[in-house]
C-alpha cells in the first residue's frame, strides 16, 4: 500500500483527496498539511513513500520542498499538484527533484494512475505534456518551460507575486545579488526592458 501524504494550503483540497481515498486498499493516507515546513515535520514521524503537494505553499514554496527533500529525504518520492500552467512548471519541477506532475483540474483516475506509476518507480506527466515535448525534441524548438531554468521560474514567481529582491533572497537561500542576475536573465529571455512588463508577461503565463 502506498503511504501518501498530502500538502495543500486549502483544506477543501486535502479534504476531497482524503474522502477520495478513504476506501482504497492501494493508497493510505498518512497526513495533510498546510505549508510547506510541516512536510518535514510528519516525515520526522511518519514513513511516508509520497508527497503530493502543490507549488504555492506558505512558509516554503514547492520548489524549496522538492530542493531540501533531494538532501534530506532522497528515498521520498514527490508529485507536485498544481493548478499553475503545466507547460511552464512540469519540466521545471521535474528538473527540481519531483517524480511526477498532475494538474488539479485531472480526473480522480488520473490521480491515482498518477500515484501507483511514481510508486513502481516511473515519472508522471500528462500525455498530451509527454506529446509536446517529444515534438518540441524532433523540431529543435522550445516554448517558455524550455527557456527558463528551474530557478528562473522559481525567482519570476515570486517577483510576479510582489515580493522584492531582498525577500526573494531570503525565501530561497540566496544572495540579493544572485537574484539581481536572474531578474536580468528572465528579461532578457522574456524580451522585456522593465519590472512591470516582467510581471506581465509572467502574468500571461498564468505563473
Amino acid at each position: 500500500m502506498v503511504k501518501l501524504l498530502v500538502a495543500d494550503q486549502y483544506p477543501i483540497i486535502t479534504k476531497g483527496i482524503e474522502l477520495v481515498f478513504s476506501d482504497s486498499r492501494d493508497v493510505k493516507i498518512v497526513a495533510t498539511v498546510a505549508d510547506g515546513e510541516a512536510i518535514f515535520d510528519v516525515l520526522n514521524e511518519y514513513y511516508v513513500d509520497i508527497i503530493m503537494c502543490d507549488i504555492d505553499l506558505p512558509k516554503l514554496n514547492g520548489i524549496s520542498v522538492l530542493r531540501r527533500l533531494k538532501k534530506e529525504y532522497p528515498n521520498v518520492k514527490t508529485i507536485i499538484f498544481s493548478g499553475q500552467q503545466e507547460d511552464v512548471y512540469a519540466i521545471s519541477t521535474i528538473k527540481a527533484g519531483a517524480d511526477g506532475f498532475i494538474s488539479k483540474t485531472e480526473d480522480l483516475l488520473t490521480l491515482k494512475d498518477a500515484i501507483m506509476k511514481v510508486h513502481l518507480g516511473g515519472v508522471y506527466l500528462s500525455p498530451a505534456l509527454s506529446k509536446k515535448i517529444a515534438l518540441n525534441k524532433t523540431k529543435s524548438k522550445g516554448g517558455y518551460f524550455k527557456k527558463l531554468s528551474t530557478r528562473e521560474v522559481e525567482v519570476l514567481k515570486l517577483l510576479s507575486n510582489g515580493r522584492r529582491n531582498k525577500e526573494v533572497a531570503e525565501e530561497l537561500d540566496i544572495n540579493e545579488k544572485t537574484v539581481s542576475t536572474y531578474k536580468a536573465r528572465l528579461m532578457k529571455k522574456l524580451n522585456v526592458s522593465n519590472l512591470i512588463d516582467l510581471v506581465n508577461q509572467a502574468n500571461n503565463l498564468n505563473l
